[in-house]
């Protein structure tokens, strides 16, 4: 039982972080695409737009409450 779920809890884990991707991807392209009106904004937002979506990303422990929240898998190991 603990292993499956350990693997549970992996996964979510998984699918959180590519959704965070996902949202930076996709915020990225509508401001460089719509927002930006010259090539130096769009450079800029095409790299300051990932670089602050690494900055203040979510900590692990921010992460693990939402999957607990969402889907009541925990992680053992913690």
């Amino acid at each position: 039982m603990v292993e499956n779920q350990d693997q549970k809890h992996a996964y979510y884990t998984k699918v959180a972080w590519s959704i965070y991707a996902l949202i930076s991807i996709v915020l990225m392209l509508i401001l460089v695409l719509v927002v930006a009106r010259d090539n130096e904004e769009m450079f800029f937002y095409g790299i300051i737009t990932p670089s602050s979506f690494y900055v203040f990303r979510p900590t692990n422990r921010y992460i693990n409450k939402l999957i607990y929240k969402f889907t009541g898998v925990t992680n053992e190991k913690e």
